[in-house]
C-alpha cells in the first residue's frame, strides 16, 4: 500500500497536534500549515493525497484557500474535508460551495474524521480508476486504453511495454496533478513489487524518448515525482 499524504491545516496548536497523532497512527504521512498562505504553498510543493481545511485560518481563511485550490487544475480532483467551530448551515453550504467534499464541525471525534478521510480516498480512487480507462488526447496525440495503443498524429503506433503505457496513462489522465513516484509505481507495477522508486525515473526517460517532442509533456517536479502538463505544446 502506498503510505498516503495528508495536508492539515489548522491554526490551533492543541488541536493540531491531536490530529497529528492521530493520523500517523493511523499510517498516513503529515504535512502540517498553519495558515491559508501555507496551505496553499504545501499544496503546491508537496501534492497531498487529501487536505483537512480549516475554515477559520490567519491570512486567508479556508473558504478562500478552497476556492484557489479548485481554480488550479492539479488540484480540481484533491479531496477536500472542511473543519469550523461553526456549525450553521450557511457556513456549510459556502464550503460546499466552493468545492469541498465533506464538512464536519468541531469538536470533530478523531476516529470519526479518520473514517471520513479514508472514505474519500476510496471515493477519489474509484473515481481516478474510472477515468484513466477514457480515450486520451492531447493535441495530436492520442492515448487509447481499449485498444492499447499510442498514436501521434497518422503515424505508426508508438510501441511501449505495459508498464509504460500505464505510466503514460496515468499521468496524462490528470493534467497538472503531481504524482509522487510511489504513487507511480503502485500504479505502473504494482502495489508490493519488489523494487525501488527510482525504478519510475527509468520509466519516464523511456517513455520521453519513445515520444519525441511529445516527451516535453512529462515533466519533473524536482523532489516529489512527475506531472503530465496542463500547457499545449509550444
Amino acid at each position: 500500500m502506498v503510505q498516503k499524504t495528508l495536508l492539515l491545516v489548522e491554526d490551533d496548536p492543541d488541536l493540531l497536534e491531536v490530529l497529528r497523532l492521530t493520523f500517523e497512527m493511523e499510517g498516513f504521512r503529515l504535512v502540517l500549515a498553519t495558515d491559508g498562505e501555507q496551505a496553499l504553498d504545501k499544496a503546491k510543493r508537496h501534492a497531498p493525497d487529501l487536505v483537512i481545511l480549516d475554515v477559520m485560518l490567519p491570512k486567508l481563511d479556508g473558504i478562500e484557500v478552497c476556492r484557489q485550490l479548485r481554480a488550479e487544475p492539479a488540484f480540481r480532483r484533491l479531496p477536500i474535508l472542511m473543519l469550523t467551530a461553526k456549525s450553521e448551515e450557511s457556513d456549510v453550504v459556502l464550503g460546499l460551495g466552493m468545492g469541498a467534499d465533506d464538512y464536519l464541525s468541531k469538536p470533530a471525534r478523531p476516529r470519526e474524521l479518520v473514517a471520513r478521510v479514508r472514505s474519500l480516498l476510496r471515493r477519489s480512487s474509484h473515481n481516478d480508476a474510472t477515468i484513466t480507462q477514457e480515450r486520451i488526447a492531447v493535441g495530436n496525440l492520442v492515448i487509447d486504453p481499449i485498444r492499447f495503443e499510442i498514436r501521434i498524429g497518422e503515424g505508426e503506433a508508438v510501441q511501449m511495454t505495459p508498464s509504460e503505457f500505464k505510466l503514460l496513462q496515468t499521468l496524462a489522465s490528470s493534467p497538472g496533478r503531481v504524482f509522487r513516484r510511489s504513487e507511480l509505481l503502485d500504479s505502473t507495477i504494482g502495489a508490493g513489487a519488489i523494487v525501488t522508486e527510482r525504478n519510475i525515473d527509468t520509466h519516464v526517460k523511456s517513455v520521453r524518448k519513445k515520444l519525441g517532442s511529445h516527451g516535453e509533456l512529462i515533466e519533473t517536479v524536482r523532489g516529489v515525482g512527475y506531472r503530465f502538463s496542463d500547457r499545449p505544446l509550444s
